[in-house]
Order: structure tokens, then C-alpha cells, then sequence
């Protein structure tokens, strides 16, 4: 290829960091206008950076494809990107985990937290180590600061459904789940197995 820039068909091992930059710079302009909800705003980009970072550093996972969907995880549900759009720049392998993560925002936030309880058990072993990372990025979050707007017992109500979905992602990744357990464990919530 004359630009020297992987396609989606291009991003094996010998260009995986490549690859990762592309996600990152894909999901930063895509979420580029997006803040958190805590005190500080912080810019959206971090959660799914740390996302990756998490599975990385702390899970030791490698696989290129796992990594990609976890930059990209949240750009179909929260930007204006669609699916289409992911596997053209990232390839089908990438989209497939973008797409088993993503909730369908047209459906009541019930029945979505429902569905991800639902879910969990028979995502692929890709999509639950993104879950776990996701879920696990997302509670050390809430341990620093609650959202603008949560209450205390708001906070407790998300760990307590966190843990439920976890029940289904579990012997997906010793080292998240043990992490993951620590929190609950600090919550006081009894994770059920």
C-alpha cells in the first residue's frame, strides 16, 4: 500500500500498533466533543483508553482485535458511527466485538440493563473481556467520584447490577475478576457465582 497505513485487512501482529493508533484516533475524534459525567468532565477519551489500558496492563491480554474494540466500544452507542463504518476502517472481526458490546439506545435504559444481565453468558470470549474491563474501568470510577446528580445509594444500586452482569462474564479473565471482586467487596455486595 502506497501510504504505508494498514487497511482493516491489514492489521495482523506485525501491524497492530499501527492499528491501535488508527482506533485511538478514530475514537477520540469521535468522541471528541463527549465529557464524563463526574466533577472534573474529563474528557470522554480516557474511559476507553483506560478500557484498553485495563485489559492490557492488568488483564495481559494482546489479541489486536480486543484491544481495537475496546478504543472503539462506545463509539457506535454514544457517536454518530455505525457499524459499517467500524468494519470498513477496522475489519469484520473488530465490528462483530464493537457490536456484541453495544447497547440498542432505542430500547428503554431498563430493559438495557436487563439485557446486558441477559447477555453476558453468551457473549463472545472477546466481547466478555471487554465487558469486564469496561465494568471494572466504570466502578473504580465510581469509587472516586460519584457522577453530577448520583446519589450514594444511586452508586450502590450500579455496583449491585454490575455485579449481576459479571456473574455472566465470569471464567472469562482471572485477573479482572479478582479486581472486579475487590470492589464489590469493598461495597458490601455479594456476588453471586
Amino acid at each position: 500500500m502506497a501510504s504505508g497505513s494498514p487497511t482493516s485487512n491489514d492489521c495482523d501482529e506485525v501491524n497492530s500498533l499501527v492499528c491501535l493508533i488508527k482506533c485511538a484516533d478514530f475514537a477520540a475524534v469521535k468522541h471528541r466533543d463527549q465529557r464524563r459525567k463526574d466533577q472534573e468532565q474529563t474528557p470522554y477519551i480516557n474511559h476507553p483508553i483506560g478500557v484498553a489500558r485495563i485489559l492490557a496492563t492488568e488483564g495481559g491480554v494482546t489479541d489486536p482485535v480486543v484491544l481495537q474494540a475496546a478504543l472503539l466500544h462506545d463509539t457506535v452507542e454514544d457517536t454518530d458511527t455505525t457499524f459499517e463504518e467500524i468494519e470498513k476502517e477496522f475489519g469484520k472481526a473488530v465490528r462483530d466485538v464493537v457490536a456484541e458490546v453495544t447497547d440498542d439506545k432505542g430500547l428503554p435504559k431498563a430493559e438495557r440493563k436487563r439485557l446486558q444481565i441477559e447477555h453476558a453468558p453468551h457473549k463472545s470470549h472477546e466481547a466478555k473481556l471487554v465487558k469486564l474491563a469496561d465494568k471494572l474501568y466504570n466502578l473504580r470510577d465510581l469509587e472516586r467520584c460519584s457522577p453530577q446528580g448520583w446519589t450514594e445509594s444511586r452508586v450502590q444500586e450500579y455496583f449491585q447490577w454490575a455485579s449481576q452482569v459479571i456473574r455472566g462474564l465470569r471464567g472469562t479473565n482471572q485477573g479482572l475478576e479478582r479486581e472486579l471482586d475487590k470492589l464489590f467487596k469493598k461495597r458490601n455486595v455479594i456476588v453471586e457465582t
